[in-house]
């Protein structure tokens, strides 16, 4: 409070101040305030890491394990710890027990599989057995939350390391599709445990990591279902676009999660074959719904894998063979005795794993709609013809069908700033995130060159998207395309082949600062790619095989050559 004086010549001088001084005198006092108020206690440093050496390593099957490690790293690193990066693929077997911090990152693949460059790691700790009593480690699993085995090899090695003897830094992280903060925060604790290690380290609780999901699901309504290929193919591929009430939030490069409902004709059979009614209800995995209901949009009733085989033997009490087959063949020749004994099975199905279809559509060029490419699964199975689950489904809809879907996100496979080139070697449905990307460069008007590689079987018949590409040639949007029908000739070309014929421009594109992108089928194709693309670097370049991997290496490493593969 000020003394009486003051106080009055204050006020005198606040009632005669105009507008503009007093915001002046506001201002003017509250600097004052800032210099005179207490020097802020600054944070208290973190505690210094007592452990000086680790070992990263990850099991990668699209490159996401591989960058979450190769951050570790970097942060590790920039702690003072020195850091040995490597793939499970590259990693010495003979150190593992050698080491003493070894943390690693891993996904999971297909039916709980270890991902292709970690399964000589994977089949080593369970066969070999090393003694790993001076092993302290810590593992983070990627993974998706649809899927039945969600992070198993993650759970599979963290578990077979303590059998072995090692001793955890900190509890198993599991992580879905959006990882980055979860994968974030658990690299924290390591380091954390690490600074307050002093040589040793005390395991966390072994609690069980979460399963969690934080997928949006849209609600979504076919607009346009039609067969891209003409009359006279051996193939369907379908463009289907979906529309949603709600703003579908996604980026070019993104694909849609979605689980097909089984066919009505089967879930029949299988009711007839075990007298379960199709209104009885039933709970399954806190679910209470009818049983049609549940064979018909919830359970995999197609291609049992061997481990719920298993469980059925149990179930019915019989001697049945490790194998794959579908629920209505297993139930004709090992017959439940009742409805009830039925129910008890409904109990060990599995639930429906969601496909994922990449984004054909951009969000600047195609708002408030979703596209995507399907190609219908056709294949022999004893002399009959079956089609594949998901892509049968989306096939059969019609306009005005209703479907539920989630976006994956795609970080691995983004476009790069506008004025980069862009190369797109997309043969078959792989072309649908590069008609994502091109409409999406077109509508942001980006500098950028783009060069699509395009293959099929016949021009006449199987030409994706002709019009489009042809619209985007002539407007300049497209400014190379390079062509492969592989039966329209004797010998057949493919885009491995145009690749090898277009070297010169190739290299001069990628030593330009162009960024590569290959989609589709990973077996053959883009392993035939990869060589082709090599073969261009060596003869181009001038380089040796090994130079020529290096360099594309250095690509990878620096986000200019992106795979999407399946």
């Amino acid at each position: 409070m000020l003394a009486e004086p003051n106080l009055k010549m204050f006020r005198d001088l606040v009632s005669n101040a105009s507008r503009d001084e007093l915001i002046w005198m506001n201002g003017f006092l509250a600097g004052l305030m800032q210099s005179a108020a207490p020097a802020k206690e600054e944070p208290a440093a973190a505690p210094a890491v007592q452990v000086k050496k680790i070992t990263i390593t990850y099991g990668t099957e699209t490159g996401n394990a591989k960058k979450v490690a190769t951050q570790f790293a970097t942060v590790a690193k920039k702690k003072g710890i020195t850091v040995k990066l490597v793939g499970l693929d590259q990693y010495k077997l003979t150190d593992l027990p050698k080491e003493e911090y070894l943390f690693t990152v891993i996904s999971t693949q297909g039916d709980g599989e270890p991902p292709a460059n970690a399964k000589k790691f994977y089949e080593h700790i369970y066969q070999q057995t090393p003694k790993l009593s001076n092993l302290k480690y810590g593992i983070l699993g990627l993974g998706d939350t649809s899927y039945p085995m969600f992070c198993k090899t993650a759970e599979d090695v963290d578990g077979q390391l303590e059998k072995l003897g090692g001793k955890r830094v900190l509890t198993l992280q599991k992580c879905d599709t959006d990882y980055e903060q979860e994968a974030q925060a658990w690299f924290e604790k390591v380091l954390e445990a690490l600074a307050n290690a002093g040589g040793s380290v005390a395991a966390q609780p072994n609690a069980p990591a979460k399963k969690s999901s934080h997928k949006k699901i849209y609600a979504g309504t076919i607009a346009t279902n039609i067969n891209l290929n003409d009359t006279g193919s051996s193939k369907e591929t379908y463009h289907v676009e979906i529309t949603s009430e709600e703003e579908v939030d996604y980026l070019p490069g993104d694909s849609i999660g979605i689980v097909p409902h089984n066919k009505k004709q089967g879930v029949e059979a299988i009711l007839t074959l075990t007298g379960l009614s199709p209104d009885h209800e039933v709970t399954y995995k806190d679910i209470t719904t009818t049983a049609e209901e549940l064979l018909w949009k919830k359970l995999n009733i197609v291609h049992l894998p061997e481990r719920v085989v298993a469980k059925y033997a149990s179930i019915v009490n019989q001697d049945i063979p490790a194998t794959r087959i579908d629920l209505v063949d297993l139930l004709k020749i090992y017959p439940v005795k009742d409805a009830a004994q039925f129910e008890e099975v409904l109990g060990i199905m599995e639930s429906i794993v969601p496909r994922l279809y990449s984004i054909s559509s951009s969000p600047a060029a195609h708002s408030g709609e979703v596209h995507i490419t399907v190609s219908r699964n056709c294949f022999p199975v004893n002399d009959e013809k079956k089609y594949g689950l998901c892509s049968d489904f989306l096939s059969q809809l019609a306009p005005g069908n209703t479907l539920d879907f989630y976006i994956h996100r795609n970080n691995q496979f983004r476009l790069p700033a506008e004025e980069k080139d862009v190369i797109m070697i997309g043969p078959g449905t792989g072309i649908a995130p590069f008609r994502s990307f091109i409409a999406e460069r077109d509508a942001a008007g980006a500098s950028g060159r783009n060069w699509l590689f395009f293959g099929e079987q016949h021009f006449v018949s199987d030409f994706l998207y002709q019009t489009e590409i042809q619209n985007y040639v002539q407007t300049g949007v497209l400014q190379k395309v390079s062509l492969a029908f592989s039966r329209d000739q004797k010998e057949k070309i493919y885009v491995q082949h145009r690749i090898q014929q277009q070297a010169a421009d190739l290299w001069q594109w990628l030593e330009s600062g162009a960024y590569l992108y290959v989609c589709g089928a990973k077996a053959p194709m883009s392993t035939d790619v990869e060589q082709a693309i090599l073969e261009v670097i060596i003869s181009q370049g001038n380089k040796t095989a090994e130079e020529a991997a290096v360099y594309l290496e250095q690509l990878q490493e620096d986000g200019r050559y992106l795979k999407d593969v399946y």
